[in-house]
């Protein structure tokens, strides 16, 4: 396992931590009206090669946290999701949710609609993608003529997804909930990327995690579509047989594998402080996504 160098998680009064990832920070609630509920928090954390870099993004967990509560919003019909109020202890406003606590499925849900990433690469390998055929001729940023589900085994923190099967699935969680989350993440993904589409942005691909209420009720949780969890490309210039601009981290990526960056990424080593430029390269592209989608000025 890489070393991610996830700092102590800050102490949330009447809580007691759980879990840090990669961004997210989880807690549960120990008194009042949601005791028993889980606190999720987002931080301005942000890493890149399996390592969370020593410089953080300013206001990033805020918009991750806007930017998924306006997407749940617009996803009620089709899959309940797990957020019970945005009305958080004052530590952590602006970037928590108090959530429900759900058996989550082992799964990473991916929806894709383009060809890119680690697909591409299946792709350009096999002509196959998690087992699903595709044409041939179909290049970097191909559109896809029907989005596919091409799911992922969830690794441990600091490990890679890996690509897996459909088959893989049901034998994870049964015939029964395969299809079922199949078919919520493509009608998820179906309606996301109209509704981006029509704000000028592409989403190429998602992911999504879901779990189960006691009741077996399938929900969607955790953050949904947004730049940590999504490609989005700007529509203008959009042009196949390329690598597409896009709104996320990739500006952090570039540089640290620049000469300017002086690292390796193959080593143990902690990646170099960001420059300021490229902090703010990111936030400014974290806000126009956020600011893009939601109408809504951040």
């Amino acid at each position: 396992m890489a070393i991610l160098n996830i700092p102590a998680a800050p102490v949330v009064e009447g809580t007691t931590h759980l879990h840090s990832g990669k961004v997210r920070d989880l807690y549960r609630i120990d008194e009042g009206e949601h005791a028993g509920k889980l606190l999720m928090v987002a931080s301005d954390r942000i890493s890149s090669f399996d390592h969370v870099l020593s410089s953080t993004i300013p206001d990033k967990g805020e918009i991750l946290t806007r930017m998924s509560l306006w997407w749940f919003d617009q996803l009620t019909d089709i899959v309940p999701n797990h957020v019970i109020s945005a009305d958080v202890p004052a530590s952590v406003t602006g970037r928590a949710v108090i959530v429900e606590s759900l058996d989550m499925y082992p799964v990473e849900c991916v929806a894709r609609g383009y060809l890119t990433g680690s697909g591409l690469i299946d792709y350009n390998e096999t002509g196959e993608v998690c087992g699903i055929a595709l044409p041939a001729g179909l290049v970097e940023s191909s559109r896809l003529e029907t989005p596919i589900f091409t799911p992922a085994a969830k690794a441990a923190v600091g490990d890679h997804d890996e690509n897996v099967s459909y088959d893989a699935v049901v034998n994870v969680v049964g015939a029964e909930r395969a299809a079922e989350l199949r078919e919520l993440t493509l009608a998820v993904y179906g309606r996301a990327e109209s509704i981006a589409r029509e704000r000028g942005i592409i989403l190429a691909d998602t992911k999504f995690e879901f779990g189960a209420r006691a009741d077996g009720t399938t929900v969607l949780g955790d953050e949904v579509l947004t730049p940590d969890s999504s490609r989005f490309w700007p529509a203008e210039g959009y042009a196949a047989g390329k690598v597409q601009p896009s709104y996320d981290k990739q500006n952090v990526r570039n540089w640290l594998l620049s000469a300017d960056a002086a690292w390796d990424k193959k080593s143990d080593t902690p990646p170099p402080a960001l420059p300021n430029e490229v902090i703010e390269l990111t936030r400014a592209k974290y806000v126009e996504a956020f600011e893009r989608l939601t109408g809504t000025q951040f």
